[in-house]
């Protein structure tokens, strides 16, 4: 707990060759599993993850060939190998990727991805959430609003926002009685015509 350099999270930009190696559903999901649950055997995240050893050992293997996993020697005893994140987060611009075709399709595949999981974190969170208690359903939720704002500002919120969450990320004490892990997104998209609002005519449209 607190605001020391070890509490800074190990972040990566994404290079061309690592955006298209992690453009892969069982890898995504591995890399998240090791970034959440920490260190773990091929077999331990095949059951995690409802697959087989075989196919989280290739894939593994795949994604320490680009520096997002690793084999950690401190928890490993003969035979059973640990693997661990290299990494607690991952950063991209999507125009980092303008240049190389491919890697900018297997960005897009990244961020269709991210969709599809809130969607399916939402539903989940919607079939189970009469189980929580009154406080916990009060504090989820989802919420929008809209902005009239120029991209730099825009990014300067983004940016804000992101200091705020990873102040109270290194503020966290696991130990907290009824804390738990919550997955934040965080979401800025423009105001598509169809659905802007209604806005007075001028004064030629008057006419």
């Amino acid at each position: 707990m607190g605001n020391d350099e070890s509490s800074a999270p190990r972040a990566v930009r994404l290079s061309h060759q690592q955006v298209r190696v992690l453009a892969h559903p069982l890898r995504t999901r591995l890399l998240g599993a090791l970034r959440v649950r920490g260190p773990a055997t091929a077999t331990k995240l095949a059951e995690m993850l409802d697959t087989n050893t075989g196919a989280t050992s290739y894939h593994l293997r795949q994604l320490a060939e680009v520096g997002l996993v690793a084999e950690d020697p401190d928890l490993g005893t003969g035979r059973q190998r640990f693997w661990r994140a290299e990494h607690d987060l991952t950063n991209w611009e999507p125009t980092d990727f303008d240049d190389d075709p491919d890697a900018r399709a297997a960005v897009e595949w990244i961020e269709d991805n991210q969709v599809r999981q809130l969607v399916e974190n939402a539903e989940h969170w919607f079939a189970v959430r009469h189980q929580w208690s009154p406080a916990w359903r009060d504090a989820f939720g989802m919420s929008d609003n809209v902005v009239t704002i120029t991209p730099a500002r825009l990014k300067a919120l983004a940016d804000e926002l992101w200091q705020i969450l990873e102040r109270y990320r290194t503020e966290a004490d696991p130990d907290e009685p009824g804390a738990e892990q919550v997955e934040i997104f965080l979401t800025a998209l423009p105001l598509l015509a169809g659905r802007r609002p209604a806005t007075p005519p001028t004064a030629e449209e008057e006419r």
